[in-house]
């Protein structure tokens, strides 16, 4: 995982993604969505639109932050949302969107370790995660912590940052995301730990190919990857074999 400049170097690498996303929480949607140009709402509808043939009724949406993922889940109608994230401060302002939109009774978030989920084994029929992998400390183990409460012929769904293919805009996209991003990031949140982070942790994320490997590694079955935007992010798709 990318190394996170933290002024607390006692901190494990979890420990100094909790505190820097508590830090940013106040202003992580409106950084989000300008920077985004709100992209990221359309891949987050094409990643639930995918979900929906599964036809799911129960819904892990792990690292859910302030819970984008779990309420555009929640046009699927299933019986069950629960979203898990280790910052608190991301939590509240989740917990505020949820209650605005109508959503208490039907979603729930939990403050957890995605590496050490508190659900029994076969809990859930579907799992989610938007833009959290590559924060794991610890990536097989959180995967296999996914694989572990997914039931049997339940499906996986992963939207996180990739790079570029094309080597042209694979350019223009390293300069606005280790220049521009993070100056943006500073000027608007009154930190830049969390976007000069960003680029770090995409960087070293193993996308694509690579990631469905470590996919199928797991004990997942029936990987795909879906590129968006010019590859600038990628959905995956993965089930846990039915027996």
């Amino acid at each position: 995982m990318a190394a996170v400049p933290y002024k607390n170097s006692n901190l494990s690498k979890k420990g100094q993604v909790e505190e820097m996303f508590d830090h940013i929480s106040h202003r992580y949607d409106l950084l989000n969505h300008l920077l985004s140009a709100n992209i990221d709402k359309m891949w987050r509808n094409r990643a639930v639109k995918m979900l929906r043939a599964f036809q799911p009724q129960s819904v892990l949406d792990i690292a859910t932050g302030t819970a984008d993922f779990a309420i555009a889940a929640a046009k699927l109608n299933p019986e069950q949302i629960v979203g898990v994230d280790l910052s608190e401060g991301m939590l509240k302002v989740g917990r505020q969107k949820i209650e605005k939109k109508g959503l208490s009774n039907l979603i729930e978030l939990q403050k957890a370790d995605s590496e050490a989920l508190p659900f029994g084994n076969h809990s859930f029929d579907s799992a989610i995660v938007g833009f959290g992998v590559r924060n794991f400390e610890n990536l097989e183990k959180g995967l296999a912590e996914i694989y572990r409460v997914l039931r049997p012929g339940g499906v996986f769904i992963v939207l996180e940052f990739s790079l570029p293919r094309n080597k042209i805009f694979r350019h223009f996209y390293f300069f606005y995301f280790t220049k521009v991003l993070p100056w943006l990031g500073k000027l608007v949140s009154k930190d830049n730990r969390a976007y000069t982070y960003l680029p770090e942790s995409v960087r070293e994320f193993p996308d694509g190919e690579n990631f469905v490997r470590i996919l199928e590694k797991t004990g997942f079955e029936k990987c795909r990857w879906i590129p968006q935007t010019m590859g600038i992010a990628t959905i995956y798709e993965s089930q846990k074999p039915k027996i």
